[in-house]
């Protein structure tokens, strides 16, 4: 989600909380290529919006930009502060919400397929598990889970969530594992949020619901259905899907975090490892900033999905926030025009944003390796930056 739907909310994660603070670190920067950008094809204006980041506390910041003129890279801060390591092209990243674009896609393929429906019920694949406590999944569609309109409560939004996995929770429990079954009574709980379609609020639960029904259609895990349908597909050679092994590979981007506690003090922890089970279908997988940018590109160009499952993906809703939201994707209109598409990620000590243009041939993936960030402007004037020249 974008940081400026997470101040509203500082105690949920993944897309939305953040909390204030900051870490000190030298500027650093590194450029390669000449890509065509909004800033005249210098990226120079991308540079200065990284370098305030930096600036504002972050440890580190990395972005990518692909387009018709080639590649280009720009950091600052630090992979790592305590060794002064500079953040590289070739660092991986856990890529948070982005998870929820590939399970969208593959849930599209499977319609496309004649699977399933986006308009099947849940209570069709998932006999009983949304009844009672005013769920009716007989009345919930696949299209409301992928658009966030479905109306069932977020599990990140819980107090039990925050007990297990905000502040000291996470400390004692970030090797458990939870099963997506464990992840959705966490939410069932509680109440609906609305009546399905007839609002919005962004919920994780949603996409821990699509990733069993991809296993009810399809036979397979949705993280087998992803690497076998996209993953392979595009050669996406560093994103992976972890599973419930806690470790990044190397190298990577140590992930500084406040862990969304409460009230945050100055600590500062690394939490590059935790059980991405916790995330799973909503925010699981582990990429490259190059992985991701030749991703989105693939699928806003229309490789993924045939014409009407590509209609499909780009249908989006209100929000009543700045962004509209497709089939498992943000789509932002900036300042001047210019509509992206893409998903922000957002997990324990770190922040993923990547966006493309409606025809695929100008992409942007950023990773931050903290987790605090307060102002949000700073995190989309990289956009406005490198899609529209500003700053």
């Amino acid at each position: 989600m974008s940081i400026r739907t997470m101040r509203r909310n500082r105690s949920a994660l993944r897309g939305l909380a953040v909390a204030l603070g900051a870490v000190v670190a030298l500027t650093g920067a590194a450029g390669t290529g000449n890509a065509a950008g909004g800033s005249g094809g210098t990226h120079g204006a991308t540079q200065r919006a990284l370098d305030a980041l930096e600036q504002a506390g972050m440890p580190g910041v990395a972005a990518e930009v692909s387009g018709p003129q080639g590649t280009w890279f720009g950091s600052a801060g630090f992979a790592d502060t305590s060794t002064g390591r500079k953040r590289t092209a070739a660092d991986h990243l856990r890529a948070g919400s982005n998870t929820k674009s590939l399970v969208s896609v593959v849930v599209l393929q499977l319609e496309a397929e004649g699977k399933l429906d986006l308009d099947d019920s849940v209570e069709r694949w998932l006999p009983g598990l949304l009844q009672g406590n005013g769920y009716d999944g007989s009345k919930v569609t696949i299209r409301q889970l992928l658009n966030h309109t479905s109306g069932v409560h977020d599990m990140v939004s819980t107090p039990e969530w925050r007990a297990y996995m905000n502040g000291p929770g996470f400390l004692a429990h970030r090797y458990e594992t939870r099963t997506p079954r464990q992840i959705v009574d966490m939410a069932l709980k509680y109440r609906p949020d609305f009546e399905p379609g007839t609002g919005w609020n962004y919920s994780n639960t949603n996409f821990v619901l699509a990733g069993m029904i991809i296993e009810k259609a399809s036979g397979h895990t949705y993280a087998h259905e992803a690497e076998r349908r996209i993953i392979k597909r595009l050669k996406l050679r560093e994103t992976t899907f972890p599973g419930t092994d806690p470790k990044l590979p190397a190298p990577y981007a140590v992930g500084y975090s406040k862990l969304y506690a409460e009230n945050p003090g100055p600590e500062i922890y690394d939490a590059t490892e935790y059980n991405p089970a916790w995330s799973g279908a909503t925010g699981e997988v582990i990429s490259t900033t190059g992985d991701l940018n030749r991703y989105y590109s693939a699928l806003l160009s229309g490789k993924l999905l045939p014409a009407a499952q590509q209609r499909e993906l780009l249908d989006t809703v209100e929000t009543g926030t700045f962004f509209r939201y497709g089939t498992g994707l943000i789509a932002r209109t900036l300042s001047c025009g210019v509509k992206v598409y893409g998903h922000d990620g957002i997990v324990w000590g770190s922040l993923t944003s990547t966006a493309t243009t409606a025809d695929g041939k100008h992409t942007l993936t950023f990773h931050l390796n903290g987790d605090w960030l307060e102002d949000g402007r700073l995190y989309e004037d990289v956009f406005e930056a490198e899609f529209c020249g500003k700053g």
